[in-house]
């Protein structure tokens, strides 16, 4: 059996990402559709609005066969190394080829633009790293090279988050998994970041949030929604109270950053030059995380590298632990849902598959292991105290199967 692996976050599943699920097994000819996905927390530094066994759920519902965990300890990294984790777990599970939805729609595209920026590296890198020093992010300090250079970007932009993306995923395949065919198709309708919802039946899925935090009913979203996702999404708010927001966490953030030393905030994970002092002076004024956000945010700093310091705050996470957890090789693969389809790929992909896969999360062990169990434990904080038991025995209860 052929399987195509993508890189998912469903937050939440919406009719963008059933298209893309159909058409990456229609493009790539495969009898299988594999997602790796974020857990708790995402690569823009947010918590997830469900949990991801909520979003599993949606996913099988809708054209997805196995659905498999991007740990901690890549989910909640820049694009790269966001990149190079969710690729090694689909090269871990066999996958023939991984599918991306971009801006440009043209996977030549992609793969040209690599090409140049490794024979271009020795002029490249450095002013790349000129830019950066100067204070702007990867992606502005990359065009800005391009463009010094005088050098062809294919017509990607750089400063499209589903094309950096997907430059990082074909970079990563060409360096490491050749054996991987990469394959990209135009997202249609909605850009990544469009904050508002129209008639079509396309959707942003910051939109959609957006619209649920604003106090939109669920029932408003159903024509850029699977049916599937509008029923997950109602039960979710029905039985939890709430959706998993940043304002839900703020309090314990406020409270873990007030409660710190300057030197223990200097060893967390992204917190670099001096930003310590300037964390520890805006937390105490500030009345909202967004508020707080806006205290602290200079040019130097992207929001979302924010938003994910945020977060390694709140799990604790150091410095020294994501660099062990790095460079040390993936252990496992933890499965979170399968479909009848799936579990015959299994099967039959079971001497091809080169990491070995978990059911049960008792079995995990190690740095990614532990990331995890401290990512979990600060989601399901906001829940009340009889579903956090609830929501943290999910765990250890095995993966979704759809019958």
């Amino acid at each position: 059996m052929k399987a195509v692996g993508i890189v998912v976050e469903y937050n939440p599943f919406h009719n963008g990402h059933h298209y893309q699920a159909k058409q990456a097994r229609q493009e790539t000819d495969s009898d299988v559709v594999i997602a790796v996905m974020s857990t708790s927390f995402l690569q823009r530094g947010e918590p997830a609005i469900v949990s991801k066994w909520t979003r599993t759920q949606m996913a099988l519902a809708n054209g997805i066969d196995i659905v498999v965990e991007l740990p901690y300890l890549y989910a909640t990294q820049k694009a790269e190394l966001f990149a190079e984790g969710a690729v090694s777990i689909l090269h871990g599970m066999g996958v023939s080829a991984l599918h991306f939805g971009s801006e440009s729609g043209k996977i030549t595209d992609f793969i040209k633009l690599v090409d140049t920026m490794n024979e271009q590296a020795p002029k490249l890198d450095p002013l790349i790293r000129l830019y950066m020093n100067q204070g702007f992010s990867y992606p502005k300090a990359s065009s800005k090279a391009f463009s010094d250079l005088s050098l062809e970007t294919q017509g990607l932009s750089l400063t499209e988050p589903n094309n950096i993306l997907g430059f990082h995923y074909v970079k990563t395949i060409k360096e490491k998994y050749k054996s991987i065919q990469p394959e990209t198709t135009l997202r249609i309708k909605a850009h990544y970041h469009e904050e508002t919802i129209s008639s079509d039946s396309i959707a942003s899925a910051t939109s959609i949030r957006k619209a649920i935090q604003e106090g939109a009913t669920i029932e408003n979203l159903k024509h850029v929604i699977p049916k599937e996702t509008l029923v997950a999404l109602n039960d979710y708010y029905s039985y939890y109270i709430n959706f998993h927001t940043w304002d839900c966490y703020f309090p314990l953030l406020q409270y873990k950053i007030m409660t710190s030393t300057i030197e223990q905030l200097r060893l967390i994970y992204e917190c670099e030059e001096g930003l310590e002092y300037r964390i520890k002076e805006t937390i105490r004024e500030a009345e909202s995380f967004s508020d707080w956000m806006t205290k602290l945010k200079t040019k130097r700093y992207t929001w979302t590298r924010l938003q994910r310091l945020a977060v390694h705050i709140l799990t604790n996470t150091s410095k020294e632990t994501i660099a062990n957890g790095l460079s040390t090789k993936l252990p496992y693969i933890q499965l979170l849902g399968l479909t009848k389809n799936g579990q015959a790929y299994l099967s039959a992909s079971r001497k091809i598959r080169q990491t070995e896969l978990l059911t049960k999360r008792a079995k995990a062990t190690g740095i990614v292991a532990h990331l995890e169990e401290k990512a979990t434990s600060v989601y399901i904080q906001p829940l009340q105290p009889k579903k956090r038991i609830e929501a943290l025995r999910q765990e250890y209860q095995g993966p979704i199967i759809l019958k």
